[in-house]
């Protein structure tokens, strides 16, 4: 039997990589960890979830101090943000989680972390630094950094992309965001709120194009009441520099030439999977711009090679690689053939109000031509979402045959969270029936999603089928009162 270094090596430091290597060095298999950058968490920590969500709140902090009026309070003032402290806590965030993905954790884990860039010789060695280590199992774990659009000029401007927002020197007096998805949209309202003048140029006719349009308007209709201005249907065709400016230049849908004007430009138009330089070609392992081509069980064409989290190119959540990461796990230590399912995925974008979803929206369901049904129930019922002041918002519900849920998505104050229930119901294949029935803490946001299991319920239960049987068996008499102008109605009856 041939004799490698380690059972497992892992390419990679982030999410999925740190899963892997922990979970396999915690079941005995002699793992050995990789990492190109000076520490380890990978560009969610660094540069992305962490860093964002920190910022937002931030920024929610802010815009609540500005509309402290619409609470009973005296009107506030604050004075201007200085961006330097805003980045030093979100620096502070980042170094208290980093304790859990420090080197000294993992070793105590067992696991060994090697930091330098890994290309491979051969399928089954791996050169970091000049030194070789070979592993019976390879997981590539090396996850996506942002891309720019081939947009003339952009490559000859100081633009920001998400590696460089969240370390300002001071906050941006106007910012133009490139892009319209969730990064964009994020980052657009957040920097609103700081008191930057933001501008969104999205290329299609709406924001948050995964959407489906009426929850992706509702969106940014509050964004648009708070300042942020939006240009949709646009085709940048330059961006230059002048006046310490930037500019960018881009048609309408009447191909009408318009300036944007900022101080600062954020391009967020999507990701690029980290494959250069891990010799990839030299073992002949398929990938491309998307990303590693992988199998139902995440290997490539070496049976041996794993390949999970964004560089895969599937799904670009941290959620995701974690679940691919347990994946890999269950196939490469345990030896148990383990498919990925991402029929149920769910995600968040954290504007306010929120937007989550998981399974199939309407905008899918359509394009899939499934038979389906939509109901709606608005938050303007719900007292919780009254008190907390939160403004529109609704939940939204793709149902199939024997109204069997489809997808979910609510748009709300803290929206994510309520979508946690949706997440077991639909995975744990729980009826409409069971979520009505079960009792739900008064007042939360929580019972939005009794009331609308209760709302389609009602319309068997109290159908008038279900009345007149009842009438007949058990005599019932029917209403006690009625509307003004039908006081008849009980002689009439």
């Amino acid at each position: 039997m041939t004799k490698f270094d380690y059972d497992i090596g892992v390419i990679g430091g982030g999410a999925a990589g740190l899963t892997v290597a922990s979970g396999a060095s915690q079941l005995g298999a002699k793992t050995l960890l990789v990492e190109k950058e000076k520490k380890l968490g990978g560009d969610c920590l660094h540069y992305g979830c962490v860093p964002s969500k920190t910022l937002i709140k931030t920024a929610s902090v802010y815009q609540l101090m500005k509309e402290s009026r619409d609470y009973g309070l005296p009107g506030v003032s604050p004075e201007a943000v200085d961006f330097t402290r805003v980045a030093a806590r979100i620096k502070t965030v980042i170094n208290r989680i980093q304790e859990h993905d420090s080197v000294d954790r993992f070793c105590r884990l067992g696991v060994r972390v090697e930091f330098g860039p890994a290309r491979f010789i051969d399928e089954h060695t791996v050169e970091v630094g000049g030194r070789k280590f070979t592993a019976a199992v390879w997981v590539i774990t090396g996850g996506s950094s942002p891309s720019a659009p081939p947009v003339p000029g952009l490559d000859e401007v100081s633009y920001l992309t998400n590696r460089e927002i969240f370390s300002l020197d001071r906050l941006p007096e106007s910012l133009i965001v490139l892009g319209g998805g969730p990064i964009a949209i994020e980052m657009a309202q957040a920097f609103n709120r700081l008191g930057s003048r933001v501008e969104v140029v999205q290329r299609s006719k709406q924001i948050l194009s995964r959407e489906d349009r009426d929850m992706a308007e509702l969106v940014m209709a509050k964004m648009g009441a708070e300042g942020v201005r939006f240009h949709l249907d646009t085709r940048v065709t330059g961006v230059r520099e002048a006046g310490g400016e930037v500019i960018l230049i881009y048609e309408d849908n009447n191909a009408k030439e318009i300036q944007v004007r900022g101080e600062k430009i954020l391009v967020a138009l999507g990701r690029r999977p980290n494959t250069d330089g891990l010799g990839l070609d030299d073992i002949d392992i398929e990938y491309d711009r998307r990303g590693i081509k992988v199998d139902s069980h995440l290997r490539t064409g070496h049976k041996h090679i794993y390949a999970a989290g964004d560089i895969n190119g599937v799904f670009q959540f941290t959620h995701v690689a974690g679940y691919e990461a347990g994946v890999v796990v269950s196939n490469a230590v345990f030896h148990l053939p383990r498919r990925v399912n991402y029929d149920l995925v769910p995600w968040c974008t954290y504007t306010r109000p929120e937007l989550a979803s998981i399974g199939i929206n309407e905008k899918a369901a359509v394009q899939a031509d499934i038979d389906h049904r939509v109901v709606v129930e608005e938050f303007a019922a719900n007292d919780r979402h009254l008190a907390e002041g939160g403004g529109e918002g609704q939940i939204k519900l793709i149902l199939g045959k024997k109204d069997k849920p489809l997808g979910v998505q609510i748009l709300g104050i803290h929206a994510g969270d309520l979508l946690a229930e949706w997440v077991c119901a639909m995975n744990g294949k729980v009826g409409l029936s069971t979520i009505a029935a079960a009792i739900h803490p008064y007042p939360t946001l929580g019972e939005i999603n009794k009331r609308v299991c209760g709302t389609i319920l009602a319309e068997k239960i109290f159908s008038a089928r279900v009345k007149k049987a009842l009438t007949f068996f058990f005599n019932l008499r029917g209403r006690a009162c009625f509307p003004d102008g039908d006081a008849a109605g009980e002689e009439k009856r």
